[in-house]
């Protein structure tokens, strides 16, 4: 299996723990993965992208403009940043729910996101998804990038298993979470599979 994923979001979001079950899911289904990470800003809630390229055609972790089939948005406007990765043919799973900046405290912009969500229904093939909608069963949006991970299963484009996820899930997460974190993957897994896109 050859393939680019991007994952991008704010810091707090959980977009590393995404990336590191995807890679090592990946290795434990005999692929050769390359990662590397953006987080300086990650703890002040700043961006943090994530690159997953799986497969022996990568020679760089760094996937190329127009290269990645598949973008995990944790963020309207982190999918917007990120979104020229993406190649023609791909999709993106974007979260609609903002996340404010810090300086919209200091000085409010009237950040909302809806105008990153009308662009890039214009822009890319994209499942969307509200966070703050699919978390409220699990009453913490802590656990929407355990369903984003499932959202990309479900609907075929992440090109690995439940099982390997669900096992690196169990693998990843303290033990007294990982029941409600599978329950919160399986979740995603149906979201993806009626997903149309």
């Amino acid at each position: 299996m050859n393939k680019d994923i991007l994952i991008c979001g704010v810091g707090g979001q959980g977009t590393v723990l995404a990336s590191k079950i995807i890679a090592a899911a990946a290795v434990d289904e005999d692929n050769t993965v390359h990662s590397a990470e953006t987080i300086g800003m990650a703890q002040r809630g700043g961006p943090v992208t994530s690159h997953v390229r799986i497969g022996d055609n990568a020679f760089s972790p760094m996937i190329p403009f127009g290269s990645a089939e598949l973008i995990l948005a944790f963020e309207p406007a982190e999918a917007v940043r990120n979104i020229s990765y993406l190649k023609p043919g791909g999709i993106a799973i974007v979260n609609t729910c903002p996340v404010m900046p810090v300086t919209e405290s200091l000085k409010p912009s009237g950040y909302e996101g809806e105008k990153m969500v009308e662009y890039l229904k214009s822009a890319a093939r994209c499942i969307f998804v509200d966070s703050d909608e699919v978390c409220r069963p699990f009453g913490s949006a802590k656990f929407f990038n355990i369903i984003l991970l499932g959202i990309a299963a479900g609907c075929g484009r992440l090109g690995l298993k439940e099982s390997t996820l669900l096992s690196q899930i169990e693998k990843r997460v303290p033990q007294k979470y990982v029941d409600i974190n599978k329950k919160a993957f399986l979740t995603g897994v149906d979201i993806g599979k009626k997903a149309v896109v």
